[in-house]
């Protein structure tokens, strides 16, 4: 929600653990100061699929009476967070004829209209269309073509898509709350927008983004995105992993988890004895710290090497085409995931290069618990939102005229017929 006499902008984010929605005011400056937030456990939700709507929304609700309270303003309209495994990416292409031998904004919309034109799957959408560079005859990697001469233009875009129905149910529960959705945005998109510096970015780094329901990842080369994709793995997995070898509730793991959890065992520190309840929260026995540590240590190791894979995927797609590939910046791991007791360590073990715990980065707010890696997507958000109103995030929707464009292509032809 964005009021242009008091600055106000909300972001939504509806989880699998929990639902949060944060209330910024913009500054003069442009920085974001974070006035409300309010906070609810997730029902009728899994990984991005929703199970039971009306669980779900009696959440959101709470949610938002809460930061209501807080910020002391009344909340119309959020920016939303989507995130689920059905979300897929690809790259492509858009050629036009430059029609008055020097770019116009006209002759980008309509590259990048072009490039977007790619068949689909019947049930999936584009959610995001973003810019990464563009090419002039033979010149490549130009990254504002305006003003400049040429005969043809090539853009190339980073498609981001999703499933229909995903979309459709989340903005449902949402309307169903009396709110407005404002626009509907990736999370991982979200999350680089509040960790990554512009320098990270240009340089070339993957961001990792550990929920509970799913991870989000995103690598960014020479300031544009390459690759994103979303893993239905992540910190639910370890804590699943937990009360399956302690025999305890998924409630009582993630307790412990929570407690005692690490992935390194410090040799300074000896092994703690866990008090281990039943499924009935009854405590039954005791087991040693070390056990725990094990049981984290293998399925973080897991999952790090299976990102670490696509890492190298895409790099070595990168490298046999000619193009950059390197992670200057190395890895930034956020997201309430990112807080187990040495990641970093293990992440570096993994992915040979440097690795660094992401938190959000030039917010103002009334409680420093607010700016730890939990709320990275939905502090994104809200920087989001402000880059759209402004007309900065290069997300570029279909033309509106499409006669236009046929207009368009048929003086370019009369153009090149008369110069034959």
């Amino acid at each position: 929600m964005i009021n242009k006499k008091n600055k106000i902008i909300a972001g939504l984010e509806v989880g699998t653990t929990k639902i949060v929605i944060l209330v910024g005011e913009i500054l003069m400056n442009k920085v974001i100061n974070i006035i409300g937030i309010g906070q609810c456990l997730s029902k009728g939700i899994d990984k991005g699929n929703i199970n039971n709507l009306n669980s779900l929304i009696s959440c959101i609700k709470k949610a938002i009476y809460q930061a209501e309270v807080i910020a002391e303003c009344h909340i119309s309209s959020v920016y939303l967070a989507l995130s689920n495994q059905y979300i897929k990416c690809k790259n492509e292409i858009g050629i036009v004829p430059i029609y008055n031998n020097e770019v116009t904004q006209h002759d980008i919309e309509y590259a990048i209209y072009t490039a977007q034109s790619v068949k689909l799957n019947h049930d999936y959408n584009i959610l995001h269309v973003i810019p990464q560079e563009y090419s002039i005859d033979q010149d490549f990697g130009i990254k504002n073509p305006i003003g400049l001469s040429g005969f043809r233009m090539q853009a190339a875009v980073h498609l981001i898509t999703y499933k229909n129905t995903l979309k459709q149910n989340l903005i449902k529960a949402v309307e169903s709350c009396n709110i407005q959705v404002n626009k509907i945005i990736f999370s991982g998109l979200a999350s680089s927008q509040a960790v990554l510096t512009l320098e990270e970015k240009q340089s070339g780094v993957c961001m990792i983004d550990i929920g509970s329901g799913n991870i989000n990842i995103v690598i960014y080369i020479n300031g544009y995105i390459q690759y994103s994709c979303v893993l239905p793995y992540a910190g639910n997995t370890v804590t699943n992993d937990i009360a399956y070898i302690f025999n305890t509730s998924f409630h009582n793991a993630e307790i412990i988890k929570k407690k005692y959890g690490s992935i390194v065992l410090s040799e300074l520190t000896a092994s703690e004895l866990i008090e281990i309840s039943n499924l009935y929260g009854i405590s039954t026995k005791k087991m040693q710290q070390n056990i725990l540590v094990d049981v984290i240590e293998a399925r973080y190791t897991e999952l790090l090497n299976m990102i670490n894979d696509i890492i190298l995927k895409i790099q070595t797609k990168l490298y046999h085409s000619g193009k950059p590939y390197f992670l200057g910046s190395g890895i930034v791991i956020t997201g309430g995931g990112s807080k187990t007791t040495s990641l970093k360590y293990l992440a570096e073990k993994i992915f040979n290069t440097q690795v660094r715990i992401g938190k959000p980065i030039n917010i103002q707010t009334y409680n420093d618990q607010i700016l730890n890696p939990d709320y990275s997507t939905v502090i994104g958000l809200l920087k989001y939102g402000i880059q759209v109103n402004n007309h900065t995030i290069n997300d570029i929707n279909k033309p509106k005229n499409l006669k236009k464009w046929f207009d368009y292509f048929q003086n370019w032809v009369k153009k090149i017929i008369k110069i034959q």
